[in-house]
């Protein structure tokens, strides 16, 4: 059986105080892969397998390279150095307020992202009512999407992603947000989708909700992998390094 998402030898680095990664110049005249003054290594020599249906948490520090490797596996971002391999297609419950255009209402954006995401239009007739339902966004559907609040746009955004058919479940924090009530409706839909066998590709600082969801676990320190094992784990080993600083 082929690896669901398959990394190896992973480096991506980043320019200190500027925007954007090497310029075009750069990239032409065959640049070094060292490092250059004012350049640091958000990830460096990562390398690992996940087969289908894990469920995978990976936890560390902010700024340890984190949310840069879900954007690698996501496929909006490019490696500097190794590769990223992912059979199949990805469901990004990350950035959830991002993608959606504010002049346009819920329904037509509803319309415009389930279909970017390659939904049918008869799927997204299909599916609409309970998107809509979920989000409980009934009265809204007409609103422009800029008018809506932070707690409606991400309603939106997790009933519309959470609909979607691909076997890979990226999800980057999206349960920190919303009031108890969404929480547990997200935390169900979860769990129907790994019923259902998808992958889960989970970054999160919550512990409780990891070792709900995720069997196996990832712990990135300064951009490095420091340990690939189970869930429990992992978090023993990240909570004794915070304690000793």
């Amino acid at each position: 059986m082929s690896a669901a998402i398959d990394v190896q030898g992973l480096g991506v680095r980043f320019r200190r105080n500027r925007r954007g990664r090497r310029s075009f110049k750069d990239i032409f005249a065959g640049a070094s892969r060292r490092s250059r003054p004012g350049e640091f290594w958000a990830l460096r020599d990562v390398s690992f397998t996940v087969q289908p249906g894990e469920s995978i948490g990976v936890v560390g520090r902010n700024g340890q390279g984190k949310s840069t490797l879900l954007r690698l596996v996501a496929g909006v971002l490019l490696p500097d150095e190794g590769t990223v391999r992912v059979n199949g297609g990805v469901a990004p419950l990350i950035e959830l307020t991002g993608g959606f255009v504010g002049d346009l209402t819920v329904r037509e954006n509803v319309k415009l992202t389930a279909g970017l995401h390659g939904m049918s239009r008869a799927e997204v007739a299909r599916r609409y009512d309970g998107i809509i339902a979920f989000s409980e966004l009934e009265g809204f559907e007409d609103t422009p999407y800029k008018h809506l609040s932070n707690g409606m746009k991400v309603r939106l955004a997790f009933a519309v992603v959470s609909q979607l058919d691909e076997p890979i479940l990226l999800v980057d924090e999206v349960l920190a947000v919303g009031d108890k009530g969404f929480r547990d409706k997200c935390y169900a839909r979860i769990d129907e989708l790994l019923a259902e066998g998808r992958t889960l590709f989970f970054v999160s600082h919550n512990e409780r909700d990891l070792r709900r969801f995720c069997t196996r676990g990832l712990y990135l320190n300064r951009g490095s992998l420091v340990l690939d094992a189970s869930i429990g784990e992992v978090l023993d080993r990240y909570n004794a390094d915070l304690k000793t600083g």
